[in-house]
């Protein structure tokens, strides 16, 4: 299940738009430069938190309810996590509907799935593949129907930031022109409507993420990678190096990593902060408080959410924590300077002790 920006034989005169990286149809709303450019002045202001989907993903085979609540990738979903102290939301922008992928379908197909705007009119049934190859029929709580990128733009607030992931089938090898006309299509309907709403960009797929470089200089782009968990056969997948490599090679902004990869290689969080890049993490683990607690430590950027009001929640709470200083607490004593949380030395130990554990799972 995925946003629909819009089908590319949908885009009228898309033919027109040059192939150049200027991007020069659009050139007063892009800045203009060298190619591999990062985006101007762009840093992460602070520990962001990022809904997954919106309010979460969809676990259709968890116990847990809270996996099950609001359908994901709808403006419920999106305005569900905006209740919260969210900074952004992530969402697909192409995906996979039973066996057919949303790039093959055309816009009015697409909002034939699943519920309809119109009531008392049923969809076609929607289900979800998981990953051991079972289909499952996705129910959850709160259901809505499908939206386009353009109704996400114009019905979910303004001030929350999308993160837009630009998903392409994992096992298929594309032609660099029809990336680059998937993408101008994308880019047509974020430069309409974005106006001043926080944009990121991020995806799996290594050659896109170069293109959408290529296209625009305004909104940051991040490559998605699982660090290592799983190989590829492309080998810009498969470690936090050749992330690193790609950005560095394409003027990308930042990682964006499976976080198991971030605690396996910690090492690897201070070389990528000391390149400039800007990093983020998804991953069960980010449902847990203390693994988010850790990374913030660790000089991570943010994280990407499932459980969205929980940790939003523990997340504020530990801000509240005075900055700088030392912190006393028997015969322990932790310094902890500028904007990190303090924890004492017991805590400290109780966290570490924690992440051989959790990577585990």
């Amino acid at each position: 299940m995925a946003l629909k920006a819009v089908h590319v034989s949908d885009v009228p005169n898309l033919d027109c738009v040059p192939d150049n990286a200027s991007f020069a149809l659009y050139a007063t709303r892009f800045s203009k430069g060298v190619e591999t450019e990062r985006a101007t002045s762009f840093k992460v202001p602070k520990f962001l938190v990022i809904g997954h989907r919106g309010n979460g993903m969809n676990m259709l085979q968890s116990a847990d309810l809270r996996m099950k609540a609001v359908k994901e990738n709808t403006i419920l979903s999106f305005n569900t996590a905006g209740k919260h102290a969210v900074d952004y939301i992530e969402f697909d922008v192409q995906g996979s509907i039973y066996e057919k992928r949303v790039t093959d379908l055309s816009l009015s197909e697409f909002l034939t799935y699943g519920p309809q705007r119109e009531p008392g009119l049923e969809g076609k049934p929607l289900w979800r593949k998981t990953k051991d190859g079972k289909h499952v029929n996705w129910t959850v709580e709160s259901d809505e129907h499908a939206c386009t990128l353009q109704e996400a733009f114009e019905k979910v607030n303004p001030s929350l930031g999308f993160n837009i992931e630009l998903k392409f089938d994992d096992y298929i090898i594309y032609q660099h022109q029809h990336l680059t006309d998937v993408l101008q299509a994308i880019m047509q309907v974020v430069i309409g409507h974005a106006n001043e709403r926080p944009v990121i960009f991020s995806t799996f797929q290594p050659d896109a993420a170069l293109i959408i470089r290529k296209l625009q200089n305004t909104y940051p782009v991040f490559f998605l990678t699982n660090g290592g968990n799983e190989i590829y056969e492309d080998v810009r997948r498969n470690s936090l190096e050749e992330a690193i490599k790609l950005c560095l090679e394409g003027g990308l902004e930042g990682i964006v990593s499976e976080v198991r990869g971030i605690f396996r290689n910690p090492a690897a969080v201070k070389k990528i902060k000391d390149l400039k890049l800007s990093l983020l993490t998804y991953g069960k683990l980010n449902n847990v408080a203390e693994a988010v607690y850790m990374q913030h430590l660790m000089g991570v950027d943010g994280v990407i959410v499932d459980l969205v009001k929980e940790i939003t929640e523990a997340v504020s709470k530990m801000m509240m924590r005075p900055s700088g200083g030392v912190v006393m607490e028997g015969e322990d004593q932790v310094v902890v300077e500028g904007t990190k949380p303090q924890f004492s030395q017991r805590e400290l130990e109780f966290l570490l002790k924690l992440i051989p554990e959790l990577i585990q799972q």
